[in-house]
Protein backbone atom coordinates (compact mmCIF):
# COMPACT_ATOMS: atom_id res chain seq x y z
CA UNK A 1 0.00 0.00 0.00
CA UNK A 2 1.50 3.48 -0.71
CA UNK A 3 2.77 5.52 2.15
CA UNK A 4 0.40 7.83 3.96
CA UNK A 5 0.82 12.11 5.09
CA UNK A 6 0.30 12.54 8.58
CA UNK A 7 -1.13 16.00 8.77
CA UNK A 8 -1.59 17.37 12.06
CA UNK A 9 -4.10 20.38 12.71
CA UNK A 10 -4.20 20.17 16.65
CA UNK A 11 -3.33 23.83 16.99
CA UNK A 12 -6.08 25.20 14.70
CA UNK A 13 -9.15 22.81 14.68
CA UNK A 14 -8.07 21.28 17.78
CA UNK A 15 -7.73 24.74 19.59
CA UNK A 16 -11.10 24.94 18.38
CA UNK A 17 -12.71 22.27 20.99
CA UNK A 18 -14.48 24.12 24.17
CA UNK A 19 -12.48 24.55 26.70
CA UNK A 20 -8.73 24.72 24.85
CA UNK A 21 -6.48 28.19 24.25
CA UNK A 22 -3.07 27.17 23.38
CA UNK A 23 -0.78 29.88 24.08
CA UNK A 24 1.52 31.09 21.55
CA UNK A 25 4.77 29.06 23.94
CA UNK A 26 2.29 25.75 24.04
CA UNK A 27 1.98 25.23 20.37
CA UNK A 28 6.10 25.98 20.10
CA UNK A 29 6.32 23.18 22.30
CA UNK A 30 3.97 20.89 20.52
CA UNK A 31 5.56 21.60 17.10
CA UNK A 32 8.93 20.15 18.69
CA UNK A 33 6.85 16.93 20.10
CA UNK A 34 4.73 16.44 16.68
CA UNK A 35 8.02 16.55 14.83
CA UNK A 36 9.89 13.78 17.20
CA UNK A 37 6.83 11.49 16.49
CA UNK A 38 7.23 11.64 13.14
CA UNK A 39 4.26 14.10 11.79
CA UNK A 40 4.88 15.72 8.19
CA UNK A 41 2.58 18.35 8.08
CA UNK A 42 1.57 20.51 10.94
CA UNK A 43 -0.83 23.14 10.62
CA UNK A 44 -0.36 26.38 12.63
CA UNK A 45 -3.12 28.25 12.40
CA UNK A 46 -5.12 31.19 10.59
CA UNK A 47 -2.86 34.04 10.80
CA UNK A 48 -5.27 36.54 9.63
CA UNK A 49 -8.31 35.20 12.31
CA UNK A 50 -6.03 36.37 15.10
CA UNK A 51 -2.98 37.93 16.65
CA UNK A 52 -1.96 35.00 18.38
CA UNK A 53 -1.62 32.88 15.47
CA UNK A 54 0.19 35.29 13.61
CA UNK A 55 2.73 35.71 16.57
CA UNK A 56 3.14 31.57 16.38
CA UNK A 57 4.14 32.28 12.51
CA UNK A 58 6.40 34.90 13.31
CA UNK A 59 8.06 32.63 16.19
CA UNK A 60 7.90 29.46 14.04
CA UNK A 61 10.53 30.71 11.93
CA UNK A 62 13.69 30.29 14.16
CA UNK A 63 12.27 26.10 15.05
CA UNK A 64 14.83 23.43 13.91
CA UNK A 65 12.62 20.70 12.80
CA UNK A 66 13.96 17.22 12.16
CA UNK A 67 11.05 16.46 9.37
CA UNK A 68 8.00 18.05 9.66
CA UNK A 69 7.01 21.52 7.43
CA UNK A 70 4.68 23.96 9.00
CA UNK A 71 1.55 25.29 7.77
CA UNK A 72 -0.34 28.07 7.11
CA UNK A 73 -4.54 28.04 7.39
CA UNK A 74 -6.60 29.93 4.92
CA UNK A 75 -9.63 30.32 2.98
CA UNK A 76 -10.35 30.76 -0.80
CA UNK A 77 -10.42 34.47 -2.04
CA UNK A 78 -14.16 36.30 -1.06
CA UNK A 79 -16.53 36.48 -3.89
CA UNK A 80 -15.87 39.02 -6.36
CA UNK A 81 -12.83 40.00 -5.08
CA UNK A 82 -9.53 39.00 -7.41
CA UNK A 83 -7.05 37.03 -5.39
CA UNK A 84 -4.53 39.73 -5.35
CA UNK A 85 -6.52 41.64 -3.62
CA UNK A 86 -7.92 39.21 -0.99
CA UNK A 87 -5.94 40.27 2.35
CA UNK A 88 -6.35 36.64 4.01
CA UNK A 89 -5.13 35.47 1.00
CA UNK A 90 -2.34 37.30 0.50
CA UNK A 91 -1.73 37.24 3.79
CA UNK A 92 -1.08 33.32 3.35
CA UNK A 93 1.71 34.21 0.73
CA UNK A 94 3.35 36.57 3.08
CA UNK A 95 3.82 34.54 6.30
CA UNK A 96 6.99 33.06 5.98
CA UNK A 97 6.05 29.08 5.34
CA UNK A 98 6.40 27.14 1.85
CA UNK A 99 3.35 25.13 2.30
CA UNK A 100 -0.73 26.45 2.09
CA UNK A 101 -4.31 24.74 3.39
CA UNK A 102 -7.01 26.71 1.83
CA UNK A 103 -10.23 25.84 2.87
CA UNK A 104 -13.50 26.24 -0.04
CA UNK A 105 -17.10 24.83 -0.32
CA UNK A 106 -17.79 21.72 -2.24
CA UNK A 107 -21.64 21.67 -1.82
CA UNK A 108 -23.58 23.41 -4.04
CA UNK A 109 -26.16 23.83 -0.96
CA UNK A 110 -23.73 24.95 0.71
CA UNK A 111 -22.44 27.15 -1.78
CA UNK A 112 -25.79 28.80 -1.77
CA UNK A 113 -26.82 29.15 1.59
CA UNK A 114 -23.82 29.84 3.11
CA UNK A 115 -21.67 31.70 0.26
CA UNK A 116 -24.98 33.35 -0.99
CA UNK A 117 -23.23 33.04 -4.43
CA UNK A 118 -23.28 31.17 -7.59
CA UNK A 119 -21.94 27.87 -8.08
CA UNK A 120 -20.13 28.96 -11.40
CA UNK A 121 -18.36 31.71 -9.10
CA UNK A 122 -17.53 28.96 -6.19
CA UNK A 123 -15.39 27.22 -8.46
CA UNK A 124 -13.75 30.52 -9.93
CA UNK A 125 -12.79 30.87 -6.28
CA UNK A 126 -11.31 27.73 -5.67
CA UNK A 127 -9.01 28.09 -8.98
CA UNK A 128 -8.35 31.43 -8.30
CA UNK A 129 -7.06 30.88 -4.79
CA UNK A 130 -4.84 28.09 -5.69
CA UNK A 131 -3.16 29.46 -8.94
CA UNK A 132 -2.32 32.59 -7.02
CA UNK A 133 -0.66 30.37 -4.20
CA UNK A 134 1.08 28.34 -6.64
CA UNK A 135 2.11 31.05 -8.52
CA UNK A 136 4.33 32.29 -5.33
CA UNK A 137 5.81 29.04 -5.06
CA UNK A 138 3.75 27.62 -2.37
CA UNK A 139 2.54 23.71 -1.63
CA UNK A 140 -0.60 23.77 -1.56
CA UNK A 141 -3.64 21.50 0.07
CA UNK A 142 -7.33 22.29 -0.77
CA UNK A 143 -9.68 21.39 2.03
CA UNK A 144 -12.64 20.54 0.12
CA UNK A 145 -15.21 21.52 2.78
CA UNK A 146 -18.23 19.60 2.79
CA UNK A 147 -17.46 17.20 0.51
CA UNK A 148 -19.15 13.67 1.52
CA UNK A 149 -22.40 16.23 2.23
CA UNK A 150 -22.38 17.62 -0.96
CA UNK A 151 -21.44 14.22 -3.37
CA UNK A 152 -24.96 12.86 -1.56
CA UNK A 153 -27.11 15.83 -2.65
CA UNK A 154 -25.26 16.53 -5.61
CA UNK A 155 -22.34 14.34 -6.71
CA UNK A 156 -21.51 15.99 -10.29
CA UNK A 157 -20.85 19.47 -8.39
CA UNK A 158 -19.00 17.94 -5.50
CA UNK A 159 -16.49 16.22 -8.02
CA UNK A 160 -16.61 19.17 -10.27
CA UNK A 161 -15.10 21.31 -7.27
CA UNK A 162 -12.43 18.70 -6.81
CA UNK A 163 -11.83 18.91 -10.69
CA UNK A 164 -11.00 22.60 -10.61
CA UNK A 165 -9.22 22.12 -7.66
CA UNK A 166 -6.66 19.81 -9.42
CA UNK A 167 -6.50 21.49 -12.77
CA UNK A 168 -5.64 24.71 -10.72
CA UNK A 169 -2.22 22.92 -9.48
CA UNK A 170 -3.20 21.65 -5.74
CA UNK A 171 -0.96 19.24 -4.54
CA UNK A 172 -3.07 17.90 -2.82
CA UNK A 173 -7.54 17.37 -2.55
CA UNK A 174 -8.28 16.93 0.99
CA UNK A 175 -12.00 15.45 1.29
CA UNK A 176 -13.67 16.85 4.24
CA UNK A 177 -16.68 15.35 6.50
CA UNK A 178 -16.93 19.08 8.05
CA UNK A 179 -20.30 17.63 9.75
CA UNK A 180 -18.97 14.47 10.73
CA UNK A 181 -22.21 12.89 10.03
CA UNK A 182 -21.03 10.32 6.74
CA UNK A 183 -20.45 6.39 7.66
CA UNK A 184 -17.74 4.40 6.72
CA UNK A 185 -19.55 3.14 3.49
CA UNK A 186 -20.16 6.53 2.23
CA UNK A 187 -16.88 7.88 2.46
CA UNK A 188 -15.27 4.64 0.56
CA UNK A 189 -17.90 5.21 -2.35
CA UNK A 190 -17.11 9.02 -2.62
CA UNK A 191 -13.52 8.65 -1.96
CA UNK A 192 -13.71 6.32 -4.80
CA UNK A 193 -15.59 8.89 -7.51
CA UNK A 194 -13.34 11.16 -6.88
CA UNK A 195 -10.23 9.18 -7.38
CA UNK A 196 -11.56 8.27 -11.09
CA UNK A 197 -12.11 12.10 -11.50
CA UNK A 198 -8.67 12.86 -10.28
CA UNK A 199 -4.87 11.62 -9.89
CA UNK A 200 -4.05 14.69 -7.69
CA UNK A 201 -3.30 12.79 -4.65
CA UNK A 202 -6.39 12.29 -1.99
CA UNK A 203 -6.77 13.39 1.39
CA UNK A 204 -9.59 13.07 4.36
CA UNK A 205 -10.28 15.22 7.09
CA UNK A 206 -13.18 13.98 9.39
CA UNK A 207 -15.13 15.10 12.35
CA UNK A 208 -16.39 12.81 14.81
CA UNK A 209 -20.03 14.00 15.60
CA UNK A 210 -20.84 10.45 14.90
CA UNK A 211 -18.32 8.64 16.24
CA UNK A 212 -17.00 7.74 13.19
CA UNK A 213 -14.17 10.19 12.20
CA UNK A 214 -11.11 7.38 13.05
CA UNK A 215 -13.39 4.88 10.95
CA UNK A 216 -13.92 6.98 8.18
CA UNK A 217 -10.22 7.96 7.91
CA UNK A 218 -9.04 4.55 7.79
CA UNK A 219 -11.94 3.49 5.27
CA UNK A 220 -10.48 6.58 2.95
CA UNK A 221 -7.16 5.32 3.21
CA UNK A 222 -8.14 2.14 2.08
CA UNK A 223 -9.83 3.35 -0.74
CA UNK A 224 -6.79 5.17 -1.64
CA UNK A 225 -6.21 8.33 0.16
CA UNK A 226 -2.61 9.44 0.60
CA UNK A 227 -3.30 12.26 3.40
CA UNK A 228 -4.94 11.88 6.85
CA UNK A 229 -5.49 14.91 8.80
CA UNK A 230 -6.42 14.80 12.33
CA UNK A 231 -5.57 15.91 15.65
CA UNK A 232 -3.82 14.63 18.58
CA UNK A 233 -6.46 13.55 21.56
CA UNK A 234 -9.06 13.99 18.91
CA UNK A 235 -9.41 17.15 19.73
CA UNK A 236 -11.85 19.57 17.88
CA UNK A 237 -15.12 21.46 17.56
CA UNK A 238 -18.27 19.97 18.64
CA UNK A 239 -17.60 16.36 18.97
CA UNK A 240 -13.61 16.88 17.91
CA UNK A 241 -11.58 15.68 14.81
CA UNK A 242 -9.98 12.36 13.62
CA UNK A 243 -7.95 10.89 16.64
CA UNK A 244 -4.25 10.68 15.17
CA UNK A 245 -3.15 9.02 18.30
CA UNK A 246 -5.76 5.80 17.41
CA UNK A 247 -5.32 6.47 13.45
CA UNK A 248 -1.45 6.41 13.86
CA UNK A 249 -1.20 2.74 15.47
CA UNK A 250 -3.98 1.48 12.95
CA UNK A 251 -1.99 2.80 10.03
CA UNK A 252 0.99 0.89 10.90
CA UNK A 253 0.16 -2.19 13.28
CA UNK A 254 -3.23 -2.99 11.86
CA UNK A 255 -2.68 -1.94 8.01
CA UNK A 256 0.96 -2.20 7.36
CA UNK A 257 1.25 1.40 6.76
CA UNK A 258 4.99 2.88 7.85
CA UNK A 259 3.80 6.55 7.96
CA UNK A 260 6.25 6.73 11.33
CA UNK A 261 9.25 4.40 12.60
CA UNK A 262 9.34 1.81 15.66
CA UNK A 263 10.94 4.68 17.67
CA UNK A 264 8.75 7.30 16.75
CA UNK A 265 5.54 5.26 17.54
CA UNK A 266 6.78 4.58 21.15
CA UNK A 267 6.75 8.02 21.81
CA UNK A 268 3.06 8.26 20.89
CA UNK A 269 1.46 7.99 24.79
CA UNK A 270 3.97 10.55 25.92
CA UNK A 271 3.09 13.25 22.63
CA UNK A 272 -0.66 12.61 23.66
CA UNK A 273 -0.54 12.83 27.44
CA UNK A 274 1.64 16.07 27.15
CA UNK A 275 -0.67 17.72 24.34
CA UNK A 276 -3.06 17.20 26.87
CA UNK A 277 -1.31 18.86 29.64
CA UNK A 278 -1.26 21.56 27.06
CA UNK A 279 -4.29 22.46 26.88
CA UNK A 280 -5.44 21.73 30.59
CA UNK A 281 -7.41 18.68 30.00
CA UNK A 282 -7.04 15.24 32.13
CA UNK A 283 -6.00 12.74 29.71
CA UNK A 284 -9.21 10.20 28.90
CA UNK A 285 -7.68 6.97 30.78
CA UNK A 286 -10.33 4.90 28.59
CA UNK A 287 -8.49 6.37 25.28
CA UNK A 288 -7.31 4.07 23.18
CA UNK A 289 -3.68 3.01 22.71
CA UNK A 290 -2.96 6.06 25.28
CA UNK A 291 -5.50 5.72 27.84
CA UNK A 292 -4.08 5.02 31.10
CA UNK A 293 -6.78 1.93 31.28
CA UNK A 294 -5.79 1.06 27.14
CA UNK A 295 -4.50 -2.02 29.00
CA UNK A 296 -5.60 -2.72 32.05
CA UNK A 297 -6.81 -6.07 33.01
CA UNK A 298 -8.98 -6.74 36.33
CA UNK A 299 -11.17 -9.44 35.84
CA UNK A 300 -9.64 -12.56 37.52
CA UNK A 301 -10.67 -15.18 34.73
CA UNK A 302 -8.75 -12.49 32.33
CA UNK A 303 -5.61 -12.00 35.07
CA UNK A 304 -5.30 -15.85 34.29
CA UNK A 305 -5.24 -15.82 30.94
CA UNK A 306 -2.63 -13.08 30.21
CA UNK A 307 -0.29 -14.89 32.77
CA UNK A 308 -0.61 -17.64 30.73
CA UNK A 309 0.10 -15.92 27.21
CA UNK A 310 0.60 -12.20 26.68
CA UNK A 311 -1.53 -11.94 23.73
CA UNK A 312 -4.78 -13.54 25.47
CA UNK A 313 -6.66 -10.04 26.22
CA UNK A 314 -4.81 -7.27 24.34
CA UNK A 315 -4.69 -6.65 20.60
CA UNK A 316 -0.64 -5.05 20.42
CA UNK A 317 1.91 -4.94 22.93
CA UNK A 318 1.21 -1.26 24.92
CA UNK A 319 4.93 -0.92 24.71
CA UNK A 320 5.24 -0.50 20.94
CA UNK A 321 2.95 2.96 21.83
CA UNK A 322 4.86 3.67 24.55
CA UNK A 323 1.97 2.68 27.23
CA UNK A 324 2.25 -0.14 30.04
CA UNK A 325 0.29 -3.25 30.96
CA UNK A 326 -1.58 -2.39 34.14
CA UNK A 327 -3.18 -5.04 36.58
CA UNK A 328 -5.92 -3.76 38.81
CA UNK A 329 -7.44 -5.25 41.53
CA UNK A 330 -11.34 -4.85 42.85
CA UNK A 331 -14.14 -7.61 44.04
CA UNK A 332 -13.83 -8.92 40.16
CA UNK A 333 -10.25 -10.37 40.87
CA UNK A 334 -9.04 -13.60 41.27
CA UNK A 335 -6.25 -14.32 43.04
CA UNK A 336 -3.95 -14.60 40.30
CA UNK A 337 -4.67 -10.26 40.53
CA UNK A 338 -3.14 -10.59 43.82
CA UNK A 339 -0.30 -12.78 42.86
CA UNK A 340 0.50 -10.62 39.59
CA UNK A 341 0.09 -7.11 41.94
CA UNK A 342 1.75 -7.96 44.90
CA UNK A 343 4.83 -9.20 42.19
CA UNK A 344 5.22 -5.20 40.80
CA UNK A 345 5.41 -3.79 44.76
CA UNK A 346 8.41 -6.74 45.08
CA UNK A 347 6.28 -9.22 46.99
CA UNK A 348 6.25 -12.48 46.63
CA UNK A 349 3.34 -14.47 46.47
CA UNK A 350 1.83 -17.83 45.30
CA UNK A 351 -1.73 -18.03 44.32
CA UNK A 352 -2.23 -21.15 47.12
CA UNK A 353 -0.97 -19.04 49.70
CA UNK A 354 -3.07 -18.13 52.99
CA UNK A 355 -2.26 -15.08 52.50
CA UNK A 356 -3.11 -15.03 49.19
CA UNK A 357 -6.64 -15.93 49.99
CA UNK A 358 -6.77 -14.04 53.06
CA UNK A 359 -5.26 -10.76 51.11
CA UNK A 360 -8.18 -11.42 48.77
CA UNK A 361 -11.31 -11.72 50.99
CA UNK A 362 -9.77 -8.70 52.01
CA UNK A 363 -10.45 -6.68 49.55
CA UNK A 364 -13.47 -7.76 48.42
CA UNK A 365 -14.65 -6.93 51.97
CA UNK A 366 -13.67 -3.51 51.53
CA UNK A 367 -15.20 -2.88 48.25
CA UNK A 368 -18.19 -3.85 49.69
CA UNK A 369 -17.87 -1.04 52.13
CA UNK A 370 -17.20 1.29 49.40
CA UNK A 371 -13.33 0.95 48.87
CA UNK A 372 -12.46 0.94 45.69
CA UNK A 373 -9.05 -0.29 44.79
CA UNK A 374 -8.82 -0.81 40.74
CA UNK A 375 -8.08 3.46 40.81
CA UNK A 376 -6.41 3.77 43.92
CA UNK A 377 -3.31 1.54 43.52
CA UNK A 378 -1.04 2.80 46.11
CA UNK A 379 -3.42 1.80 48.84
CA UNK A 380 -3.59 -1.39 47.59
CA UNK A 381 0.31 -1.97 47.73
CA UNK A 382 -0.50 -0.96 51.15
CA UNK A 383 -2.81 -3.63 51.76
CA UNK A 384 -0.74 -5.92 50.27
CA UNK A 385 2.81 -4.94 52.56
CA UNK A 386 0.28 -4.63 56.01
CA UNK A 387 -0.78 -8.52 55.49
CA UNK A 388 2.84 -8.88 56.01
CA UNK A 389 3.72 -10.42 59.42
CA UNK A 390 6.97 -8.35 60.06
CA UNK A 391 5.75 -4.73 58.49
CA UNK A 392 6.02 -2.13 60.18
CA UNK A 393 3.94 1.34 59.05
CA UNK A 394 5.51 4.48 59.93
CA UNK A 395 2.84 5.50 61.70
CA UNK A 396 -0.18 4.74 63.58
CA UNK A 397 -3.54 6.36 64.35
CA UNK A 398 -4.34 6.82 68.24
CA UNK A 399 -7.91 9.09 67.95
CA UNK A 400 -8.85 11.94 66.09
CA UNK A 401 -11.77 14.41 67.04
CA UNK A 402 -12.69 16.82 64.34
CA UNK A 403 -14.62 20.10 65.65
CA UNK A 404 -16.92 21.96 63.00
CA UNK A 405 -18.30 25.17 64.95
CA UNK A 406 -20.27 28.36 63.16
CA UNK A 407 -19.21 31.25 65.07
CA UNK A 408 -21.23 34.56 65.51
CA UNK A 409 -18.82 37.53 64.71
CA UNK A 410 -19.43 40.84 66.24
CA UNK A 411 -22.03 43.06 64.32
CA UNK A 412 -19.64 45.91 62.95
CA UNK A 413 -17.54 43.08 60.61
CA UNK A 414 -19.68 42.50 57.20
CA UNK A 415 -20.25 38.62 57.69
CA UNK A 416 -22.02 37.90 60.72
CA UNK A 417 -20.67 34.04 60.83
CA UNK A 418 -18.09 32.33 60.08
CA UNK A 419 -17.24 28.77 59.92
CA UNK A 420 -14.08 27.30 62.11
CA UNK A 421 -13.47 23.41 61.80
CA UNK A 422 -10.44 22.19 64.09
CA UNK A 423 -9.01 18.50 64.18
CA UNK A 424 -7.41 17.22 67.36
CA UNK A 425 -5.04 14.32 66.28
CA UNK A 426 -3.26 11.58 68.44
CA UNK A 427 -0.36 9.65 66.36
CA UNK A 428 1.61 7.00 67.07
CA UNK A 429 5.67 7.23 65.82
CA UNK A 430 7.31 3.98 66.81
CA UNK A 431 7.10 4.21 70.40
CA UNK A 432 5.98 7.75 70.80
CA UNK A 433 2.71 9.39 70.64
CA UNK A 434 2.27 12.61 69.59
CA UNK A 435 -0.94 14.84 70.60
CA UNK A 436 -1.50 18.15 68.12
CA UNK A 437 -4.17 20.21 67.12
CA UNK A 438 -4.93 22.49 63.82
CA UNK A 439 -7.38 24.42 62.28
CA UNK A 440 -8.48 24.27 58.29
CA UNK A 441 -10.26 25.17 56.00
CA UNK A 442 -12.83 22.46 56.14
CA UNK A 443 -12.76 19.26 58.61
CA UNK A 444 -10.52 17.30 56.10
CA UNK A 445 -8.17 20.13 55.89
CA UNK A 446 -8.23 20.23 59.28
CA UNK A 447 -7.04 16.81 59.72
CA UNK A 448 -4.57 17.18 56.74
CA UNK A 449 -3.05 19.92 58.81
CA UNK A 450 -2.88 18.36 62.21
CA UNK A 451 -1.71 15.06 60.74
CA UNK A 452 1.60 16.75 59.19
CA UNK A 453 2.12 18.75 62.25
CA UNK A 454 2.48 15.75 64.38
CA UNK A 455 4.65 13.86 61.61
CA UNK A 456 7.33 16.89 60.00
CA UNK A 457 9.04 16.46 63.71
CA UNK A 458 9.91 13.32 62.44
CA UNK A 459 9.72 12.90 58.64
CA UNK A 460 10.34 16.29 57.59
CA UNK A 461 10.73 15.48 53.89
CA UNK A 462 6.64 15.07 53.92
CA UNK A 463 6.32 18.65 53.45
CA UNK A 464 6.85 18.19 49.65
CA UNK A 465 3.67 15.65 49.65
CA UNK A 466 1.05 17.82 48.51
CA UNK A 467 -3.13 16.77 47.82
CA UNK A 468 -3.70 17.74 43.99
CA UNK A 469 -7.45 16.26 44.02
CA UNK A 470 -10.56 15.00 46.32
CA UNK A 471 -13.50 13.48 45.09
CA UNK A 472 -16.26 12.24 47.22
CA UNK A 473 -18.51 9.92 45.68
CA UNK A 474 -22.13 8.99 47.41
CA UNK A 475 -22.99 5.02 47.16
CA UNK A 476 -26.30 3.60 47.51
CA UNK A 477 -28.26 7.10 46.82
CA UNK A 478 -31.35 6.14 48.28
CA UNK A 479 -30.02 5.64 51.45
CA UNK A 480 -29.45 9.22 51.80
CA UNK A 481 -27.68 11.02 54.15
CA UNK A 482 -26.98 7.51 55.90
CA UNK A 483 -25.24 5.99 52.53
CA UNK A 484 -21.87 5.20 52.17
CA UNK A 485 -19.09 7.29 50.57
CA UNK A 486 -16.14 6.75 49.24
CA UNK A 487 -13.39 9.33 48.73
CA UNK A 488 -10.46 9.44 46.31
CA UNK A 489 -7.33 11.16 47.32
CA UNK A 490 -4.84 12.29 44.77
CA UNK A 491 -1.44 13.29 45.80
CA UNK A 492 1.94 14.48 44.23
CA UNK A 493 5.60 14.63 45.77
CA UNK A 494 6.16 16.98 42.62
CA UNK A 495 7.53 13.95 40.87
CA UNK A 496 5.05 11.36 41.05
CA UNK A 497 1.59 10.86 41.22
CA UNK A 498 -0.39 8.39 43.16
CA UNK A 499 -4.06 7.54 44.24
CA UNK A 500 -5.27 6.55 47.45
CA UNK A 501 -9.24 5.28 49.06
CA UNK A 502 -11.37 5.14 52.25
CA UNK A 503 -14.88 4.09 52.25
CA UNK A 504 -17.18 4.73 55.44
CA UNK A 505 -20.64 5.76 56.19
CA UNK A 506 -18.78 8.62 57.84
CA UNK A 507 -17.01 10.92 55.18
CA UNK A 508 -14.63 12.40 57.47
CA UNK A 509 -13.73 8.71 58.37
CA UNK A 510 -13.31 7.47 54.75
CA UNK A 511 -11.15 11.58 54.04
CA UNK A 512 -8.79 10.06 56.82
CA UNK A 513 -8.34 6.62 55.18
CA UNK A 514 -7.59 8.63 52.23
CA UNK A 515 -5.45 10.92 53.58
CA UNK A 516 -3.34 8.65 55.85
CA UNK A 517 -3.08 6.10 53.25
CA UNK A 518 -1.47 8.31 50.67
CA UNK A 519 1.23 9.92 53.59
CA UNK A 520 1.57 6.44 54.50
CA UNK A 521 2.42 5.04 50.85
CA UNK A 522 4.85 8.05 50.49
CA UNK A 523 6.91 7.10 53.73
CA UNK A 524 6.75 3.75 52.80
CA UNK A 525 8.51 4.84 49.27
CA UNK A 526 10.85 6.97 51.12
CA UNK A 527 11.65 3.55 53.07
CA UNK A 528 10.52 5.62 56.48
CA UNK A 529 14.09 7.82 56.65
CA UNK A 530 13.56 10.21 59.13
Amino acid sequence: MASVQLYDTTLRDGAQSEGISFSVVDKLNIVQKLDELGIHYIEGGWPGSNPKDAEFFEKARHLTLKKARIVVFGSTRRRDTKAEKDKNLTMLADVGVKVATIVGKSSELQVAQVLETSPEENLSMVADSIKYLKGKGLTVFFDAEHFFDGFKANPEYSLKVVEVAAQAGTDVVVLCDTNGGAMPTEVTAAVSAAKKQTRVPLGIHAHNDGEMAVANSLAAVSAGVTQVQGTINGYGERCGNANLCSIIPALKLKMGIDCISDEQLSKLTEVAHYVSEAANLAPNPFSAYVGASAFSHKAGYHMDGMTKWADAYQHIDPQKVGNLQRTVVSELSGKRNIVYKAKEVGVDLSSSSKETQELLQRVKLLESRGFQYDNAEASFELLIHRAKPNYQPPFELVDFMVVVERRRRPPSQKSPEEMLSEAILKVKVDSEVIHTAAEGNGPVNALDQALRKALLQFYPSIASVKLVDYKVRILEESIGTGALVRVLIESTDGVEEWRTVGGSTNIIEASWLALADSLEYWLLKQKGVK
